[in-house]
């Protein structure tokens, strides 16, 4: 007589096959899925060509924590500007390689931190000297 096999195991069989074949199609990893744009480990994203930057990403943020975040946004970004017109003269945040402005916030407060790359046109003028 033929052994009847309850709907239990067809579902739990069901269920392990799914996974099975969910898993051999996946992709390798979550980055790989999820963010193809950014430079792999040990690659750095060039500039444009027409510009010239500088070796290292400087960042700058407020005084403190500010009631506004435009005016915490705003502060980060002044800090950032005054950090970069010391290597290059001609920077703008615009101009900037990974430009990035972050903002921690606590209560109705925050803070923000602007970091990037300082960049210049080509040619244009000499590069400032660096004062610390």
């Amino acid at each position: 007589m033929p052994k009847l096999v309850s709907i239990r195991t067809l579902v739990l069989t069901a269920a392990a096959l799914s996974l099975a074949l969910a898993v051999s199609i996946a992709p390798a990893s979550a980055q790989d899925a999820f963010d193809l744009s950014v430079p792999q480990q040990g690659e750095e994203a060039a500039p444009p060509p027409d510009l010239e930057c500088a070796a290292e990403s400087l960042s700058g943020s407020g005084p403190g924590f500010m009631s506004s975040r435009d005016e915490s946004e705003e502060a980060a970004l002044e800090a950032w500007l005054e950090k970069a017109q010391k290597v290059y003269l001609e920077a703008t945040w615009d101009l900037a390689q990974d430009a990035n402005i972050s903002c921690a916030v606590q209560g109705l407060y925050s803070k923000c931190f602007a970091d990037g790359i300082p960049c210049k046109p080509k040619g244009d003028g000499e590069a400032a000297t660096k004062s610390e």
